[in-house]
């Protein structure tokens, strides 16, 4: 019986963290969460640990209502995302992001910069 128990708690424990590697995490983001800058970037990027597609990237900017930006032609999973930036002038700049990874998990995130 002790047997039975210890293996299925390695095959469920196996389960989980399987699953867990599954979704992509993002590696890099330009700007870097948290940069102050001293103008408006033309573009962001985003680098994933694995393929992602996109869904819907929004940018919030203190003065103005937030954004959908253009994914252009991002409508595939894929790694490396560019898209381009709405100049709203200096204050904090918040993209938040949605997407869903290639085991069809929804996935979230998000970062902020500032320009002065």
């Amino acid at each position: 019986m002790k047997k039975m128990k210890k293996t299925a708690l390695i095959v469920w424990l196996a389960c989980i963290s399987s699953g867990a590697f599954a979704h992509s995490r993002v590696d890099t983001t330009t700007p870097a969460d948290g940069d102050v800058m001293s103008e408006v970037p033309a573009q962001i990027s985003f680098d994933f640990a694995d393929d992602i597609r996109l869904t819907r990237v929004e940018m919030t900017h203190a003065e103005h209502p937030s954004v959908q930006l253009d994914l252009g032609d991002h409508k595939s999973f894929d790694r490396a995302f560019n898209l381009p930036l709405n100049d709203m002038g200096a204050g904090t700049y918040q993209i938040e992001w949605r997407g869903l990874s290639i085991d069809g998990h929804a996935m979230q995130g998000g970062f902020t910069f500032e320009v002065e």
